[in-house]
């Protein structure tokens, strides 16, 4: 079972930060919203991206990390694996306000913009906090791969 879950919270944590890496290269392709149809095209891209790659490998990847915590009493006092945990969690809930939630968002309303059933001038645009957000993400994650590899010695204190 350790292997297994060892494995599944490797594929998640490989498709999260390939998507990343991905909605990261789009964004920094992204045509300004006054180029309507390329700039509906991209954003369709980047939610279908958070929405089937980001977002079930995020959450595959925390919770293969929590299970394996949780299953596996030799996690119990490493802080690293704690640590990993509370950053975790922390990505998980940021991908979730800073990434999957505005690219869903911003998908949809560039494709009502094209369709012409809203003004295109709504249009947020908002390529920058976006991008900003994956790249804090994005450094977290790596912490987190180096912590999982390097485990240093972060045990909690008991009471004496």
């Amino acid at each position: 079972m350790r292997r297994f879950l060892k494995f599944l919270h490797t594929i998640g944590a490989i498709g999260l930060m390939g998507a990343m890496a991905s909605l990261l290269v789009l964004l920094s392709w992204a045509p300004s919203p006054s180029a309507l149809a390329e700039y509906a095209m991209m954003r369709g891209a980047m939610g279908t991206i958070a929405t089937w790659i980001f977002f079930p490998s995020l959450g595959l990847t925390l919770i293969a990390g929590l299970l394996a915590i949780g299953l596996n009493r030799g996690y119990h006092d490493a802080g690293w694996a704690w640590l990993k945990a509370a950053t975790g969690i922390l990505v998980f809930e940021s991908g979730f306000v800073g990434v999957l939630g505005p690219m869903q968002q911003e998908a949809e309303q560039s494709a009502l913009a094209l369709a012409g059933r809203i003004d295109p001038a709504t249009l947020t645009g908002s390529l920058a906090a976006e991008r900003n957000t994956l790249w804090v993400l994005l450094a977290v994650a790596v912490v987190n791969v180096v912590v999982g590899i390097w485990r240093p010695r972060l045990t909690r204190r008991r009471p004496a």
